[in-house]
């Protein structure tokens, strides 16, 4: 019997090995060498993706041993003062460059970066910012191939190189990643597998964009989500300016183009910022905050029952069309994501100047 109870153990400690090793398996303990921090993302096993543009590379860092942070009602009145006595400078010195949930914790993580070149990562814990090291931790990371050259500018002379990843996602064993390739219709999808095994889709992106009135090849997914339309996987993605399209993800081939479907345009001298899908009472919604705009509520249900495209250009200054959306009175929303179910987190610049984190609720579904 006591053989029997010994077998039983060392056959569930192998199993649980090899469980939690599935991702971790080849990563390695020591510094990524993370140049930038342009977009952050969870996926399993609390796995933080970092989107380092600076080294067009995707770093994926084991944080499941960070502990369940104490945030019994979330608020940082002034996330910039933090930030300065931590850093020693001052907030013109720094930018918030993203946020991310770990979705298995509920801990919320942000991304800044320091006018010297660094990027640093943060933990809200206790309603204070935790720093959390990036220099040796557990990670395992892989290359963008054909990102767009570092010395490549845009019309106004100004580099490229941060768009070299301009957001990404993790979904069903693939990484998802949008931005600018070297290519020469360079607005480029990208589906990575994880655990990284030089697997990697890579296609180019056309869409019609109804503010300029033409279609376009050039411009970067500034932001999306991974959605399902009509029981049929899609990417959901908006633009500068502000068209919101959707991509079939089968429709994706390694190599070739694909044209998505602009289902509205949500106004123009705008660019938005963060997407995220939520529930409540069967009916879903998306959530979209804006440079410009307040954050926009859409009902998914609208945008299946859309069967078109738009292909007119939208004239008047502003002006929308397509789907309808619900501007909800939340402005200068700068990062926003979801907390769980019924809670969503967002930084928002309030009304007195004051970068402010703080939670909204599925009341404003």
């Amino acid at each position: 019997m006591k053989q029997l109870g010994t077998f039983l153990l060392a056959f569930l400690l192998t199993s649980s090995a090899l469980w939690s090793s599935n991702f971790t398996e080849n990563f390695i303990l020591g510094d990524p060498e993370i140049e930038s921090m342009h977009a952050l993302a969870f996926g399993p096993e609390s796995i933080l993706f970092v989107g380092d543009s600076e080294a067009a590379q995707v770093v994926a860092i084991d944080l499941s041993n960070q502990a369940k942070a104490v945030n019994e009602k979330m608020a940082i009145q002034d996330l910039e003062s933090q930030l300065s006595s931590i850093l020693g400078t001052t907030a013109d010195q720094f930018q918030v460059i993203d946020m991310a949930v770990d979705p298995i914790t509920e801990n919320v993580y942000i991304a800044v970066g320091h006018s010297s070149g660094r990027s640093l990562l943060f933990l809200v814990n206790n309603n204070t910012l935790e720093p959390i090291s990036i220099d040796q931790v557990s990670y395992s990371k892989t290359d963008l191939k054909n990102a767009v050259s570092a010395e490549a500018v845009d019309r106004r002379g100004r580099s490229l190189r941060k768009w070299a990843i301009s957001d990404l996602r993790y979904t069903d064993g693939k990484i998802m990643v949008t931005g600018l390739s070297n290519a020469e219709f360079s607005s480029t999808f990208r589906a990575i597998s994880f655990p990284f095994n030089e697997e990697a889709m890579q296609s180019s992106l056309e869409i019609y964009h109804a503010a300029h009135g033409k279609f376009e090849t050039n411009s970067p997914i500034k932001t999306f989500t991974p959605i399902t339309i009509n029981n049929k996987e899609h990417i959901l993605a908006s633009y500068t300016c502000t068209p919101l399209v959707v991509f079939p993800v089968d429709g994706m081939k390694d190599g070739e183009h694909t044209k998505g479907r602009t289902v509205a345009e949500l106004g123009n001298w705008n660019t938005p910022l963060d997407i995220i899908e939520m529930e409540k009472e069967g009916e879903r919604y998306v959530l979209m905050a804006n440079s410009n705009r307040a954050v926009m509520k859409i009902k998914v249900s609208d945008i299946e029952n859309f069967g078109d495209s738009l292909s007119e250009k939208v004239v008047e200054r502003a002006g929308t069309a397509g789907i309808d959306f619900i501007n909800l009175p939340f402005v200068n929303v700068q990062q926003l994501d979801k907390l769980n179910e019924s809670t969503f987190v967002m930084i928002q610049r309030d009304t007195n100047g004051v970068l402010s984190l703080k939670t909204g609720n599925s009341r404003w579904l």
